[in-house]
């Protein structure tokens, strides 16, 4: 079965930065292999439109059958506003918690992100899952691109 992993807009990014170039292009190597299914949300799209034209076509590039859309619900919006009042991050994360929220309600296998202030942080990926125990939901696995396809060929 092919393993949904949630991309936030950073990964998108990640294909034109010198830093995160190489473990994000073998990340959407699995994609378009069809071994990970692309989920993104109406925010990521919404945040794309915002991105340099190169990022913007390089999502439109990728293939519908490998990625899937999932909207933003009255209900993420409600668990993203839950992770700001219980001080997971501060209010100028909104949108953050909004790709936690919609990856956590949409039960993703992972979430892929390049922000490791917000998203991909010890700290903050216990409060987001501790919030999302309390309140019935599964625990979210966050992890970056290195992460996932870094070590892949080690034994």
């Amino acid at each position: 079965m092919t393993q949904r992993f949630y991309f936030d807009t950073s990964v998108f990014g990640g294909m034109f930065d010198t830093e995160f170039e190489e473990e994000t292009t073998l990340l959407f190597e699995k994609v378009n292999l069809g071994q990970i299914l692309c989920v993104y949300s109406n925010l990521t799209e919404s945040e794309l439109t915002r991105a340099p034209a190169k990022v913007q076509q390089f999502f439109t590039n990728i293939a519908n059958d490998y990625k899937q859309l999932i909207k933003v619900t009255p209900q993420a919006l409600v668990l993203a506003q839950t992770y700001i009042d219980e001080k997971v991050v501060g209010p100028t994360s909104l949108d953050d918690c909004i790709h936690i929220a919609v990856a956590t309600l949409n039960k993703v296998d992972i979430l892929v992100s390049w922000n490791f202030k917000h998203i991909v942080n010890v700290y903050r990926i216990r409060g987001y899952n501790s919030v999302n125990l309390r309140l019935g939901y599964s625990t979210l696995e966050i992890r970056s691109p290195k992460e996932i396809v870094g070590n892949e060929n080690e034994r």
